[in-house]
């Protein structure tokens, strides 16, 4: 049954991105650009709601910033997370990353806390804390791979999940000592109020597929990107994105936009944790692994290093791997004489260890590196870090939610 469902998540992807192709997936795709219709309806309703403050935000006295998108996944939104959590902590400021744990499971029971006087934190109000900045207390079973992820890179910085991000953004403020929440994935989380909207573009597929969810992968229409306080345009290569910018200038006119690659750093053993240069891979047999939004991207970095990748296996996003699915596939890459397996940071995090470890099994490391709008982002960080400095808080360029 779970892997039945798992294929049919993987074909409904392929229908989306236009890789299915047959009478089937054509009439699932009429379907589903009917549903993208009342989609549309609903979000843009949402949106007027919040702004005419029929439904209140909840303010919680301190500095809160989105980082988000207009698309389902693909953006590199994790790797930005991590590059700003990094660089408020280290300029002093007390993070803490606030996430809805996409596809964690429950815990049976609430974690025990005790606050600074002793008392126990309520059940019902408790969170899960996946780090406290000095501890790591979740698995990524429970914490979500994301969240795990940033918390085990991330010293100093602690990460709440809960999808009532209210509820985890009062936790990390009364219990972590939080003075900046980083609202993971919260361009569309409303209930939390974020004057600070910071919206990746990626640079390849700036507006997904072009249609609303269910058809498509954009969560809103391309004009809310007027709700953006700066604009990252994400995996650039150097080249110009003149045209690009010129199209996001149609929706916001004013936001700083800040261009930056999603870099490969190294390659790093999932169970050894040795690591290795990129040149590690130029002309190895590759079997390439992944449960990501866009796989092709990572199979397609592979390539460009060298790497010879012959066997390519997708899962759905955030897909947690069963022993039995990957000892399947090592005894595939056994068969075809693999040199090397490789998946990404964020899969690597769910990757059950083999019944045999005969292929080494290593995952990317991704990186942010900013390659133009320096100023801007010198002076994003700096109004974060100063918020009640002349200019500050976060400019927002247009308050009112685009309908």
């Amino acid at each position: 049954m779970k892997e039945t469902l798992a294929e049919l998540e993987v074909w409904g992807a392929d229908v989306i991105f236009g890789r299915a192709k047959g009478f089937r997936a054509g009439m699932m795709r009429l379907a589903m650009s009917a549903l993208s219709g009342v989609y549309r309806l609903v979000v843009q309703t949402r949106l007027l709601v919040f702004r005419k403050r029929w439904k209140q935000q909840h303010h919680l006295g301190t500095l809160v910033v989105s980082i988000g998108n207009l698309t389902v996944g693909g953006t590199g939104k994790t790797p930005v997370v991590e590059l700003l959590a990094r660089t408020l902590r280290d300029r002093g400021r007390t993070v803490s990353i606030l996430s809805r744990g996409y596809k964690s499971r429950r815990l049976k029971d609430p974690q025990n806390w005790k606050s600074a006087d002793g008392r126990k934190y309520p059940a019902d109000k408790m969170p899960k804390v996946v780090s406290t900045g000095r501890a790591l207390l979740l698995d990524s079973k429970y914490a979500g791979d994301e969240p795990f992820m940033l918390a085990r890179n991330l010293d100093g910085v602690s990460v709440v999940v809960d999808k009532d991000r209210v509820k985890g953004g009062r936790f990390a403020v009364r219990e972590l000592g939080a003075d900046t929440l980083l609202l993971d994935d919260g361009l569309q989380y409303l209930h939390l109020a974020h004057g600070n909207d910071i919206v990746l573009v990626d640079r390849s597929a700036p507006f997904g597929t072009g249609a609303l969810l269910p058809r498509g992968t954009l969560r809103e229409p391309p004009r809310n990107l007027c709700r953006a306080s700066y604009i990252l345009i994400t995996k650039c290569d150097g080249s110009p994105n003149d045209a690009l910018i010129e199209k996001l200038r149609r929706y916001n006119p004013v936001a700083p936009i800040i261009e930056c690659t999603h870099g490969p750093c190294y390659l790093q053993e999932v169970f050894t944790g040795e690591q290795q240069p990129l040149e590690f891979l130029k002309d190895k047999w590759t079997a390439a692994i992944s449960g990501i939004a866009v796989p092709e991207g990572f199979e397609n970095s592979l390539e460009k290093l060298g790497a010879r990748v012959e066997i390519r296996r997708r899962f759905g996003d955030h897909h947690r791997f069963s022993r039995k699915e990957i000892d399947k596939f090592m005894e595939r890459c056994i068969e075809r004489d693999m040199e090397i397996v490789v998946t990404t940071e964020k899969d690597a995090v769910r990757f059950p260890r083999p019944k045999e470890v005969t292929v080494p099994v290593y995952f990317l490391r991704i990186e942010v590196e900013i390659l133009k709008g320096h100023h801007a982002w010198d002076d994003l960080i700096t109004r974060l870090c100063h918020p009640s400095a002349p200019g500050s808080p976060i400019l927002r360029h247009r308050k009112a939610y685009a309908l």
